[in-house]
């Protein structure tokens, strides 16, 4: 039986609109990035930038993608799938292609395990479920998702009404939040310091 503090909760969820993440925040493109059949993403870093990288696999392959640019910057469309799957893996990990080829990367998705639910300075990411199984992302400022209207410390950022929501989170350097669905991949990003573009 649902509370009466549980049905406040799910309504203030269901009457919140997708809205923009809020400043420092910006999305990496003006549209999310289609990926047939995502199985999952992880993180790592260019060894060369510094920028966070998103390593997505998917049924047609791996693809690699800057955090910051939104740029495909490596790609297998055949990978071994004896050693390529997270699900081969104990840690479900794949390994890297492009610039961070040779290193093991964690994939959280359709196998399981998960990305990093908030940051050190205080942004949370949530995923709450008022209208099952149509997940909504919400991202917090102070871990205040449960508190007060929508735009205030906390901000309907993704709604997965279309397709599977695989995962959601931060990379570990916390300046980049990815939702990945079954379909797409939706990628923010910050500045790694106040005032820089």
């Amino acid at each position: 039986m649902i509370t009466e503090h549980q049905q406040r909760l799910r309504d203030r969820y269901l009457a919140a609109p997708v809205m923009p993440a809020p400043a420092p925040w910006r999305p990496v493109l003006d549209r999310t990035t289609p990926i047939g059949g995502l199985l999952g993403i992880g993180f790592a870093v260019h060894p060369d930038t510094g920028h966070d990288l998103v390593m997505v696999v998917s049924h047609d392959g791996h693809g690699l993608f800057d955090a910051v640019t939104g740029r495909k910057i490596a790609r297998d469309r055949d990978p071994d799938l004896a050693t390529s799957t997270p699900d081969a893996h104990p840690d479900l990990a794949c390994p890297g292609i492009g610039p961070v080829d040779g290193t093991e990367i964690r994939v959280a998705g359709l196998f399981g395990g998960g990305l990093h639910s908030t940051t050190a300075d205080g942004w949370t990411v949530d995923v709450v479920s008022p209208d099952w199984p149509h997940d909504r992302v919400l991202l917090s400022a102070d871990g205040g998702a449960n508190k007060g209207a929508a735009g205030g410390t906390w901000w309907h950022v993704f709604h997965s009404a279309h397709a599977e929501l695989r995962t959601a989170g931060f990379s570990p350097s916390g300046l980049t939040l990815a939702v990945a669905t079954s379909s797409d991949l939706t990628l923010w990003t910050r500045p790694r310091f106040p005032g820089d573009g």
